[in-house]
């Protein structure tokens, strides 16, 4: 098996010879790179570890078919703690504080265009969250690992259909600042897989379920029918992403003789995470395992 080291020190060589990834040039590059490793975690971890948008989403996809093939295993040891500080991330888009993002209307072009670009940025980010649990949380069951490389997978095709539409407009992604509020999350859980279910896909991502409704409306409103067709894909899948993050939170609560619902509330003071602004998506937010009475507590405001 090959470290972690040897894999990037021989991504960042190889990736000399592709500075721009052509479809066909990326596919056998992250063949090249996953089959270098028969550990699944490394894999991720080589995924992740991507600077080039393109060759992420393939070595991403190439992942999954190698672990649906079997050709990848699971190594039961202890959790990785160490914060992976700058995952793989292309230089642009600037990241900045979020109070530094301009507001812009979405009646404008660069308005339109910067409300589907914070879309796929959201969604990038994503991926590389995914791949971070695989990678890190390697004391998890291998249905953990099935979930997790699973919705990198579906992260990687929503980020796809969002450069479509960001090309659609003559942008893409990189064309303006964003923030990085998802993976300083991640960096702050990094040590414990309770927490990292419990603030990432229980907070920040259902945080999507609430707010694409209203996104959509706007882009209808400007007759941006394509992009709402997207959103709807990816309002589905979230669902199913931020049940699977419900469903182990609450499976290491009990791990751990904890209350679930009490301890969200604990994690979200003490880790000062953002609380859900209303509108809630109720029906969303209940599909992904939320209970109602948890529902009638965060609609409640911040106490």
């Amino acid at each position: 098996m090959m470290s972690r080291t040897s894999i990037f020190t021989t991504m960042q060589t190889q990736s000399a010879h592709y500075p721009m990834f052509g479809r066909q040039p990326a596919v056998l590059f992250c063949r090249k790179i996953c089959g270098m490793t028969q550990n699944l975690h490394e894999a991720a971890f080589a995924a992740m570890m991507l600077d080039d948008p393109e060759a992420k989403c393939a070595a991403t996809l190439q992942l999954r078919s190698d672990w649906s093939a079997g050709k990848l295993d699971v190594e039961s040891c202890a959790d990785d703690p160490c914060a992976v500080m700058v995952p793989g991330r292309p230089q642009r888009p600037q990241l900045v504080a979020p109070n530094q993002l301009t507001s812009r209307r979405v009646g404008t072009p660069d308005g339109h265009a910067a409300m589907l670009h914070a879309i796929a940025h959201i969604e990038f980010n994503a991926i590389n969250l995914a791949l971070d649990c695989v990678h890190r949380f390697r004391s998890m069951p291998r249905s953990f690992h099935d979930d997790w490389v699973r919705v990198a997978a579906e992260e990687a095709y929503h980020f796809g259909l969002m450069q479509v539409r960001l090309q659609a407009l003559g942008r893409c992604y990189g064309d303006f600042p964003a923030h990085n509020g998802l993976w300083e999350m991640a960096c702050r859980t990094a040590d414990d897989v309770l927490s990292r279910m419990a603030l990432v896909p229980r907070v920040l991502e259902a945080r999507g379920l609430d707010a694409t409704p209203p996104i959509a409306d706007k882009l209808r409103s400007i007759g941006d029918r394509e992009s709402v067709a997207v959103l709807d894909i990816i309002l589905r899948d979230e669902v199913g992403h931020v049940a699977i993050g419900d469903r182990w939170f609450r499976a290491c609560c009990d791990d751990r003789g904890l209350d679930a619902e009490a301890c969200y509330l604990e994690l979200i003071a003490r880790f000062n995470a953002p609380w859900p602004q209303p509108p809630l998506h109720r029906e969303a937010r209940l599909a992904a395992g939320f209970s109602s009475a948890e529902l009638d507590r965060l609609a409640a405001g911040r106490s």
